[in-house]
């Protein structure tokens, strides 16, 4: 078994909780401490940490500084959930953390409980993280290439990492692997941060433009295809970083496997279907520059869609940290999480 990193993207330590600012990887790690409820609002619209389950992480250690800087409740929970409306596990531990404040308020000891509700979360997504790598991991041959896209690892996460974190566990464990990383436009999230950690960890590696991917699989050169998801509704509909639908439909031409890996707090049983996802579009300069170079005539517009959604149909499992959902529909779904089917 191979020795690999320990890599977190967050430490909480003299009452501050400090992230790694993920907007200058891979040229610079620069750690940013978080003091007031502004600079994790900041932290989380701005992308200095991103990635659904981070975000939720991150924004349950907002809600206890919003609490301890004596807001209210409501106005805290509010703020934070304005800024990514797409990645569920934002809203997910923000609706946790706000059920336990209101169990505990009247405890006198009740900040110091907020702040051991919010580590709780972060290290049950370290944990989480690892379960999917290891029921992942059994979905990869001995020898395989994989692909990828956006940053689904330690950076996005308490650590390991989702679709990422099955990567390492099966490198971990001995597989002859190598990653093509998608750069991910227009972030750069493959690029900047995938292939980051990729050569932390030393797993091998090639960084492709994101319009590559289907001559790849064309040639043959990719087995598989691993992605996260920033949501995932009843009916087993992804949605998930922009490029993942076009990924998982070249996938299903070419009878490649398409995996999604996600812990259950990703899963939105309220939400029937892909349509119904919230989808977050951002600002047209983020497509006209490139690390601050400008790359598009300042008179053009551009369309920015942060987020697209993969119908179930593409998609051969959801790998989560309570086991494989294979060919997900509604009603495994269902079964997964213990529920019925209403009538």
């Amino acid at each position: 078994m191979r020795k690999l990193k320990d890599i977190r993207p967050i430490e909480f330590k003299e009452g501050f909780l400090y992230v790694l600012n993920q907007l200058k990887l891979p040229l610079q790690e620069e750690w940013i401490k978080l003091e007031s409820l502004e600079d994790y609002e900041k932290a989380i619209k701005d992308m200095i940490v991103r990635g659904a389950p981070l975000i939720g992480i991150v924004g349950a250690y907002g809600f206890y500084v919003g609490i301890k800087d004596g807001l209210d409740y409501k106005e805290v929970v509010d703020r934070l959930k304005k800024t990514r409306p797409t990645a569920v596990n934002l809203f997910w531990a923000l609706d946790r953390m706000e059920k336990f404040y209101l169990l505990n308020k009247d405890n006198p000891d009740i900040l110091n409980k907020l702040l051991k509700e919010a580590q709780r979360i972060e290290l049950e997504d370290y944990h989480a993280n690892r379960s999917i790598g290891g029921y992942g991991e059994v979905l990869i041959p001995k020898k395989a290439r994989i692909l990828t896209h956006c940053n689904t690892g330690s950076l996005a996460t308490a650590g390991w990492g989702t679709a990422l974190g099955v990567i390492r566990s099966a490198y971990e464990n001995g597989k002859d692997i190598i990653v093509y990383v998608d750069e991910t436009r227009p972030y750069l999230q493959g690029s900047r941060l995938t292939a980051w950690e990729l050569s932390q960890e030393g797993i091998p590696h090639y960084i492709i433009t994101d319009s590559s991917a289907g001559f790849l699989m064309s040639k043959g050169e990719i087995d598989l295809i691993v992605v996260g998801a920033d949501r995932i509704t009843l009916n087993g509909d992804v949605a998930n970083k922009i490029g993942t639908y076009s990924l998982a439909v070249l996938a299903k031409h070419h009878g490649i496997p398409f995996y999604v890996a996600a812990p259950t707090s990703t899963f939105d049983l309220t939400l029937e279907r892909g349509e119904d996802i919230p989808i977050e579009e951002r600002s047209q300069d983020e497509v006209k520059r490139c690390s601050g170079c400008v790359v598009a005539p300042d008179s053009s517009k551009a369309v920015n869609y942060s987020f697209d959604v993969t119908p179930s149909e593409y998609i051969s499992a959801i790998i989560t940290e309570k086991g494989i959902i294979d060919k997900p529909d509604k009603e495994k779904i269902l079964k997964f999480f213990g529920k019925k089917i209403k009538e």
